[in-house]
């Protein structure tokens, strides 16, 4: 897939072909449901807790002989029918809500969400994106001048996903509503839906094809040293 790559003014610079196993793979709704899904319980922490009769204090004793008192049997005092008792089928911080997903599942999932995002231009390539200074002006100006040349980025949430550890970016990017942002290599399906936008500078492909075949990475490497000549020109000229 051919995409136009932006500079951080918003001007179009160029174009680049994208990894057609990233890109332009066709959608299997029920995929990504279940991918995303388990993701959501993986990350729920679960810790809702009640105590059952063996953990809560004291009982120790039997309260009463087992036979003649007329009464009915009782072995302990913190039982579930006494007060102060243990709770019967109550919440456990020990229960797992998620599971286990396949690689090729969790990376074709993947590879659906992005190529949707492109389809439905809610994706934005910029040739670079280098933040000077931890400064939020910045980072906001970058995304008004987004804005102005892709109308879907005025409304919903953005991702960013970046190259690599960007301390700048993510101290510019942190207090914009409805910004959030992400190493490339660690983007994933849940992210992705719960965002409107994407928004990446060309060298954050070859992170995302990391974890992909052999053939995306070549193709995404290939994007990636089209990016840094690209750099280097620019130093030329300056």
């Amino acid at each position: 897939m051919q995409v136009t790559t932006y500079n951080q003014k918003g001007e179009a610079v160029g174009k680049v072909d994208l990894p057609k196993d990233l890109f332009e793979v066709k959608i299997n709704s029920e995929l990504v449901y279940q991918v995303a899904v388990t993701q959501m319980g993986n990350r729920r922490q679960g810790n809702a807790h009640a105590k059952g009769r063996g953990e809560v204090s004291g009982g120790g004793k039997k309260p009463w002989r087992q036979k003649g008192t007329g009464r009915a049997r009782q072995g302990s005092i913190r039982s579930p029918q006494w007060r102060h008792g243990g709770v019967v089928f109550g919440p456990c911080k020990d229960k797992v809500y998620g599971g286990k997903i396949n690689k090729k599942m969790r990376r074709k999932a993947l590879a659906m969400v992005l190529s949707a995002k492109a389809a439905d231009n809610s994706l934005m390539m910029l040739e670079t994106l280098e933040i000077s200074e931890p400064k939020t002006k910045q980072m906001a100006q970058i995304l008004v001048n987004i804005k102005k040349v892709n109308p879907n980025f005025e409304k919903g949430k953005t991702l960013i996903a970046l190259s690599g550890s960007e301390k700048n970016t993510v101290l510019a990017s942190r207090n914009i509503d409805g910004v959030q942002t992400i190493e490339a290599v660690k983007l994933n399906v849940l992210d992705l839906l719960n965002t409107k936008c994407l928004l990446m500078p060309v060298g954050a492909v070859e992170g995302i094809a990391r974890n992909e075949s052999k053939e995306a990475l070549e193709d995404a490497q290939g994007v990636a040293k089209i990016a840094k000549s690209a750099k280097k020109q620019k130093k030329n000229k300056e």
